[in-house]
């Protein structure tokens, strides 16, 4: 049994794809927290969600829980239900500095290991017709913080500090500090 991602984000899915990670997808059904200390939740939210899947998976199972949330110091900004909330989330966040946290956990063989990586996003200064135009696109939809950097949202952006791949919800660099054995899988015997 290999690697559990438990997630339905098709951007983790194409990361650890791009890496030629070998993996499953199993989403799970949990409560995520929505308020509180952005590292706290971020790893909180991966860890329940890894030990959702895990409950239900193989001993031998690896599973990967990943959250992402966007704040603007512990203001959280999740994933807007409506167009109106979607506006309101790119005002507050336009012309700021916001950071983007993602909490990672890994579950299996009995062990639990969980990390947090953090990539600070700065928006341009969005104007109504800005606004409206990346409302309109609907991208904004189940993306925390409502905008997706590695589509239509780069456009919002002036800079980030910190590992792209986190902002599009899967810290890379982090995942491999985690567990490294990722990229060599051991030959089945």
């Amino acid at each position: 049994m290999g690697l559990l991602l438990a997630s339905g984000s098709p951007q983790r899915r194409a990361i650890l794809e791009q890496l030629g990670i070998a993996f499953a997808v199993r989403v799970p059904a949990t409560f995520e927290l929505e308020v509180g200390p952005p590292r706290e939740v971020a790893v909180e939210n991966a860890y329940r969600k890894a030990a959702a899947v895990a409950a239900d998976a193989a001993p031998e199972a690896i599973v990967l829980g990943v959250d992402t949330v966007v704040a603007i110091g512990e203001r959280l900004y999740g994933k807007p239900p409506d167009a109106v909330q979607a506006e309101g989330t790119l005002r507050a966040l336009s012309g700021r500095r916001h950071a983007v946290v993602s909490g990672l956990c890994l579950l299996g063989g009995g062990d639990r290991r969980v990390a947090a990586a953090t990539t600070i996003v700065r928006f341009r200064v969005l104007d109504e017709a800005l606004v409206r135009w990346y409302v309109d696109s609907e991208e904004w939809r189940d993306r925390a913080g409502g905008y997706a950097i590695q589509g239509r949202g780069a456009a919002l952006v002036t800079t980030i500090e910190g590992d792209y791949s986190n902002v599009v919800g899967l810290p890379v660099a982090t995942l491999l500090d985690l567990a490294p054995g990722l990229l060599f899988p051991l030959p089945c015997v």
